[in-house]
């Protein structure tokens, strides 16, 4: 039997949680390591090694070419089937075409109040940022 190896070191359980989805569905078996132990105590996060995916060892080369596949191929499955109805702004996200918005005022609010008004956008749907 094949042993289990560190695949891929991440902050974030939802970017762990994606990456495993993606392996499984090449038939891949993976495995996260520390996810609930640095979800309770995210300053743990360095003493242990971050949350880890595992791959058993005979997978590890396939695993690799079908996360880099995935990465490469990423802007090709985005569809133009993400929109969602009485959207926030009458306008686009121009990388995907989404209409799924909101308007970024993390650098132009000091404790949640808005001290300037802002012209940044998020897309939902691919995280691109743009001014409007």
């Amino acid at each position: 039997m094949s042993d289990l190896v560190k695949f891929k070191f991440y902050e974030t359980a939802l970017e762990a949680n994606r990456d495993k989805q993606i392996l499984a569905e090449s038939g891949i078996n993976s495995f996260i390591a520390n996810e609930q132990l640095i979800q309770s105590d995210w300053l743990l996060s360095q003493a242990v090694g971050g949350i880890q995916l595992q791959v058993f060892e005979e997978d590890l080369e396939k695993a690799e070419q079908v996360l880099k596949d995935y990465k490469e191929n990423e802007e090709f499955a985005l569809e133009v089937d993400h929109t969602i109805e009485n959207p926030d702004f009458d306008f686009v996200c121009p990388k995907c075409g989404s209409n799924h918005l909101y308007k970024d005022d993390s650098s132009t609010s000091f404790f949640g109040i808005s001290v300037l008004s802002s012209e940044n956008y998020v897309c939902y749907y691919c995280g691109n940022k743009f001014k409007h």
